[in-house]
């Protein structure tokens, strides 16, 4: 009798021919079929925020999961194709000028380096604060922002099956090499990895290591179950291929490979973290899926499934309740509610922390204790990972309940802090600390932008 793993077939499964990726890029999109009947205006807004933020559909998202009907208020649309007001409105006007007017290639170029660099493109001191030494040297390509936690990020896997528009690393897919994290082979960060035995979990991401060919990935966790790591205990993979891409674990040429990869760190005593980004729960329906999770689950690797809150996609204490619920009815563990971060689009899908305290806690009431494990509102800010536990009143005072998950300081884990409550405050640095409260957590001053400065 076969296994789970073992039934791998060449065609979907409905007896048709394998399924093949075909990506669609953003400055594609305005081109689709699907927008035939789309205006110049709309065409034209396509091409100027694709011009500075990266955007790439696939068949997958484009047939099976937007709803074409609903365009242009469905979620899956909303989460994948450009939309104008994910720039500001002075940066849109200037390079919708430039597009329009026809300038030169290297004109437009360089207005829209200085679009991006003034959307934050690396938040929370990742390029600053996190890239650790070896012999006294920066390792570009990984990040120690957490004693126990490792992050790599191979050259191979900086890209993904399609890209969400609120994505916290668009930086790593405009094609600007000084905005890029990139690790170009395994081996400094074997090395580094030796040298830290305070190191419990590596993350590959990216990007996604699941555009990696299974032995390109190989290539980079094989290593990690030979000598000298033996104080690893976690292999996580940071991927949105089982929403984007489910095929990668059924019918995928590699697929197979891909699984057995999997058994060899489980045999080798450490654990499979396949940490599945899923947005919305449309994203886990349909077959394909379903057979995915099968397939990852009978390896012995777990699947855990986070995601931000988003505007216009799942700012609905319905949307997520019905989120973990089919999660934890497929197996897979629901594990943060994130806060958008403070980069790229985020004015667009942002959503105040007073609002998203009030969708977690309503979806929280809605499901059952199994499907209660997702932590959140979590924001992955400079500090640390801070979650919003709820507003109270204290001394008279409404007060935003914090807590750290994680920490850079590591005696920061689990201590409760208070911030003043603000109903406009999206992002930890515009919090401000509550009257009574004295720990140097805060920024002097909330940091509210102004629209940036266009040159």
């Amino acid at each position: 009798m076969r296994t789970v793993r073992d039934q791998h077939v060449n065609d979907d499964s409905t007896g048709g021919p394998r399924p093949r990726l075909r990506a669609v890029p953003g400055h594609r999109l305005a081109g689709l079929p699907q927008l035939a009947g789309a205006d110049e205006r709309l065409r034209h807004e396509i091409a100027v925020v694709a011009a500075v933020l990266p955007f790439k559909v696939n068949n997958h998202v484009l047939e099976e999961l937007i709803d074409w009907r609903r365009v242009p208020d469905d979620p899956m649309y909303r989460l994948t194709f450009p939309h104008r007001d994910m720039l500001p409105p002075e940066l849109f006007d200037r390079i919708s000028g430039l597009i329009a007017a026809g300038a030169p290639r290297a004109r437009l170029a360089e207005a829209v380096a200085a679009a991006r660099r003034a959307l934050n493109p690396h938040p929370g001191g990742q390029l600053e604060e996190n890239i650790p030494e070896l012999d006294g040297r920066p390792v570009p390509g990984l990040q120690h922002k957490y004693r126990e936690t490792v992050l790599l990020f191979p050259a191979q896997g900086q890209s993904c099956h399609a890209y969400c528009g609120y994505c916290f690393r668009w930086a790593q897919f405009v094609g600007e090499p000084d905005l890029r994290q990139s690790l170009p082979g395994p081996a400094t960060a074997l090395a580094y990895l030796r040298a830290h035995r305070e190191v419990s979990d590596v993350l590959i991401t990216g990007g996604d290591p699941l555009i990696m060919s299974t032995d390109r990935l190989a290539g980079y966790v094989e290593p990690l179950l030979g000598p000298g790591t033996e104080h690893l205990r976690t292999i996580r993979l940071g991927t949105k291929a089982l929403a984007w891409w489910p095929h990668r674990f059924t019918t995928d040429p590699d697929a197979d490979g891909l699984l057995r990869l999997f058994e060899r760190v489980v045999a080798a005593g450490r654990q499979v973290a396949v940490m599945a980004h899923v947005s919305h729960p449309r994203e886990l329906a349909g077959e394909a899926v379903r057979a995915a999770v099968a397939r990852i689950r009978s390896t012995g690797a777990v699947i855990r499934a986070q995601a931000p809150l988003i505007r216009h996609v799942n700012d609905d204490p319905a949307v997520w309740a019905a989120l973990w619920r089919d999660a934890v009815a497929l197996g897979i563990v629901p594990y943060y509610l994130f806060v958008e971060r403070d980069t790229g689009a985020s004015s667009y899908f942002e959503v105040p922390l007073a609002r998203a305290v009030t969708v977690y806690q309503e979806a929280f009431r809605q499901v059952s204790g199994l499907e209660r494990t997702a932590r959140g509102p979590v924001m992955s800010a400079g500090p640390g990972k801070v979650c919003v536990d709820g507003v109270a009143e204290i001394a008279g005072e409404r007060v935003f309940v914090c807590r750290f998950l994680q920490a850079r300081e590591p005696d920061r884990v689990g201590l409760p802090f208070f911030a003043r409550y603000d109903e406009r405050a999206t992002w930890f640095d515009q919090l401000r600390p509550a009257s009574f409260e004295r720990r140097p957590w805060f920024a002097a001053e909330p940091s509210f932008v102004e629209e940036p400065a266009l040159v």
